[in-house]
């Protein structure tokens, strides 16, 4: 793998610095996890949009620049290190539209993703179950065919985004007789349309971050469906396969917090007794940056994401959890405040081992289909 970057990868480089340091607002907005802050973020979307600079990679067709994987992980750099707002489209650029583009119809993706690239709608990932987390074909929800479309019903839990999002995407159960991988529908819904109930859960900060959600007869219409009713596990596993892998958490969002760590630490006077960790944290951005970098590289040579994706899971979460508690040891007392970027940030990093599948089952798949371990006992 070569990490020499082109002239025309530099210029694209230069372009998006010149851009976010025109744009980046001046103060933080508020938090995403506010109704007021979401609203801050969909507008900055719309900012982002308007330049194309939502979603680089997309074809221009969908309001992107064509720019490819590597650029995008350019971009990324550049938009952590210039401390631009965290992105409220995210479950949506990253999850549901490469799904689209694997998966969807050409009506589907004219339809649903220059919205996304805008901001004007924004999605949730509607796939856990109060008995289905990271063991997701455990889920019950049902979908039952009716004139035009299906009916959903069920419960929803953990959907992230959920308290104020416009629509969402999941998986639903279609055969009931089928065997628990099979027989499963993955298809998008309104969650203004009648029958959906949005009740938000609340974090430790007492942001919603997440709701649940209650479905009664919800309809939606053949065209919300993605792929072949019955063939939703085997897409829903290409939407998993981009959340623990590539799109999710890039390295620019590791390679900005290490160095705001170091920042910190000097700030603080450079204390010896985290040095070390401070260390790791530099080094460990570093590494996964280009951990990602060669599984990019895999990925435009022909090679699919694979098992290596929950490698990229485990230590982007652990990593995530570290990090942040070395910056609330330097801040002491002061870290304690819970509206301060590192607590919000180490708030929202505990929840990383458990979603996008739990670290357990990604050592389960990191053992069996990357080492040839047996099977543990479950």
């Amino acid at each position: 793998m070569d990490l020499t970057h082109s002239p025309a990868d530099e210029a694209f480089r230069a372009e998006a610095r010149a851009w976010l340091a025109s744009h980046v607002p001046a103060a933080p907005l508020p938090s995403l996890e506010t109704e007021e802050g979401f609203a801050a973020h969909r507008t900055w979307e719309a900012e982002l949009a308007a330049d194309r600079w939502s979603v680089v990679s997309w074809p221009a067709e969908y309001g992107g620049r064509d720019a490819g994987l590597m650029r995008w992980l350019i971009f990324e750099e550049e938009y952590y290190a210039a401390r631009a707002p965290g992105r409220v489209s995210q479950n949506g650029i990253h999850l549901l539209a490469p799904t689209l583009f694997d998966h969807g119809t050409e009506e589907q993706r004219s339809r649903v993703l220059p919205p996304m690239a805008r901001g004007e709608v924004v999605w949730a990932q509607a796939w856990s179950e109060p008995e289905a987390g990271s063991d997701l074909a455990s889920l019950r929800s049902r979908a039952v065919r009716t004139d035009g479309g299906w009916c959903l019903s069920g419960q929803k839990t953990w959907s992230s985004r959920a308290a104020f999002a416009d629509r969402a995407f999941g998986l639903f159960r279609s055969e009931p007789e089928a065997p628990r991988h099979q027989g499963l529908i993955y298809l998008m819904f309104d969650l203004r349309a009648p029958g959906v109930t949005v009740r938000p859960i609340h974090r430790l900060d007492g942001k919603p971050a997440f709701a649940e959600l209650f479905l009664d007869e919800v309809f939606v219409p053949d065209e919300d469906v993605i792929g072949e009713p019955g063939e939703g596990w085997r897409i829903a596993m290409s939407t998993a396969g981009n959340e623990r892998g590539l799109t999710l958490r890039s390295p620019g969002r590791y390679l900005a917090a290490a160095d705001r760590l170091v920042e910190l630490w000097r700030e603080r006077g450079c204390p010896v007794r985290v040095q070390d960790r401070v260390a790791d944290a530099v080094i460990g951005a570093r590494a996964y940056q280009l951990f990602t970098y060669a599984g990019a590289s895999r990925f435009l040579q022909g090679e699919p994401l694979g098992p290596e994706s929950s490698m990229n899971k485990v230590f982007w979460s652990e990593y995530d959890i570290a990090l942040h508690e070395t910056a609330l040891d330097l801040l002491g007392e002061e870290g304690e405040l819970a509206d301060t970027d590192w607590a919000e940030g180490y708030v929202f990093s505990l929840a990383g081992p458990l979603y996008a599948g739990a670290n357990e089952i990604q050592r389960d798949i990191i053992a069996e289909r990357l080492l040839g371990l047996p099977k543990g006992r479950r």
